[in-house]
């Protein structure tokens, strides 16, 4: 009679050493402690004492020497504090381009596809009979000499017109894109952290971008009261402060960035979770956080318009799914031609990606 047989359940080894599986978890924790290494290895030490996920032949202070050691933190500098290095920065970026995109093989090329073909820099496995205008850096030889020792024969070689072939190439688009994130007060309220999510796929696209599509730039732009630009290697730090959302300033410093780049795509991806309720006026601040004000979203709309003139499609990312703030993200995204997603923090990296790489492909200018 078949039946079921049951055995013990015994865990399977992945093949990592002891360092990395410890490795992993303090990547993770850097996340949630805005990349203070201190503070990641204190919590370490606690989980260990519930979860053992350390072993009596290599402990939490074995971890912390090899971090030393391996160069992913460093305790001399004048206060003694440990920090981490830049080659830990890397390490997150990567991680987090793994988690929320997958395992991406890095191009030769840094560029996206068009629909024309030409002088480019990836070549097509097809080729086409030569004609009068094409470049000789174009003729795939190996297959013209094919064809004239089909032609003429191996013993009387001649190579004419009719047996040259063209391989041609792809063009390729630029992408210059301004990643806008939200840094107000509501990020982390209601007991919900929304800024890890967001730094996260900041991190993964920096590195996408950086590893698939080296010709492309990407800005970092955060906004609270005021907007202002941060580099790559800051965002494991970046931390939510008491502001509020002026909007408006991040999408015209975003402008300003975008019109200094030459090539001819551009975009924005804006990730928030809250309505607009700041404005700056000269040296003063004009706030209202009850509702829409209009002054505020009326101020907003005109810029997206702005962008949609000269050809700068905004994305919207809301990581909350509040039907008051519908209405107003559906007249942003009419101004501007725009795209909008509701996204949940979970899938909100998927929803990135997606958009990113779709984005590319339509960009045949």
């Amino acid at each position: 009679m078949k039946g079921f047989h049951f055995s013990k359940y015994t865990k399977r080894d992945d093949g990592k050493s002891d360092f990395e599986k410890l490795l992993d978890i303090f990547m993770q924790l850097l996340d949630y402690t805005n990349g203070d290494a201190e503070e990641a290895l204190r919590w370490m030490t606690e989980l260990d004492k519930e979860y053992k996920f350390s072993t009596p032949q290599y402990g939490i202070g074995d971890f912390i020497e090899d971090l030393k050691q391996k160069g992913y933190i460093d305790d001399q500098n004048e206060k003694g504090e440990i920090k981490i290095t830049p080659k830990t920065e890397q390490g997150i970026r990567k991680r987090s381009l793994d988690e929320i995109f997958g395992k991406l093989k890095k191009a030769r090329k840094g560029n996206h596809s068009t629909f024309k073909s030409g002088q480019g820099d990836e070549t097509n496995p097809e080729t086409r009979p030569f004609q009068f205008g094409d470049m000789l850096d174009q003729i795939d030889f190996v297959s013209s000499i094919r064809n004239s020792q089909i032609n003429s024969g191996i013993e009387n070689f001649s190579m004419r017109e009719e047996d040259l072939e063209i391989r041609e190439a792809d063009f390729k688009t630029q992408t210059s894109t301004v990643l806008m994130i939200d840094i107000s007060h509501s990020m982390i309220l209601y007991g919900e952290d929304r800024i890890t999510p967001a730094k996260k796929v900041a991190m993964a696209l920096s590195e996408l971008i950086k590893t698939k599509y080296p010709k492309d730039t990407l800005d970092i732009v955060v906004f609270g009261n005021d907007a202002w630009t941060i580099e790559v290697k800051d965002l494991p730090y970046l931390q939510v402060g008491p502001y509020h959302t002026n909007t408006v300033a991040g999408l015209e410093l975003a402008m300003d960035i975008l019109r200094r780049r030459k090539n001819s795509n551009k975009q924005i991806f804006m990730i928030t979770d809250g309505k607009p309720t700041c404005l700056k006026e000269g040296k003063n601040y004009y706030k209202n956080a009850f509702g829409l004000d209009r002054k505020i979203t009326n101020r907003c709309l005109n810029l997206a318009a702005q962008c949609k003139k000269v050809k700068i499609k905004i994305t919207t990312f809301m990581i909350t799914s509040d039907p008051y703030l519908q209405s107003f993200v559906r007249a942003f995204t009419e101004s501007n031609n725009g795209r909008a997603f509701y996204a949940s923090l979970d899938k909100l990296g998927s929803f990135v990606f997606d958009d990113f790489e779709k984005g590319k492909k339509r960009n045949v200018m």
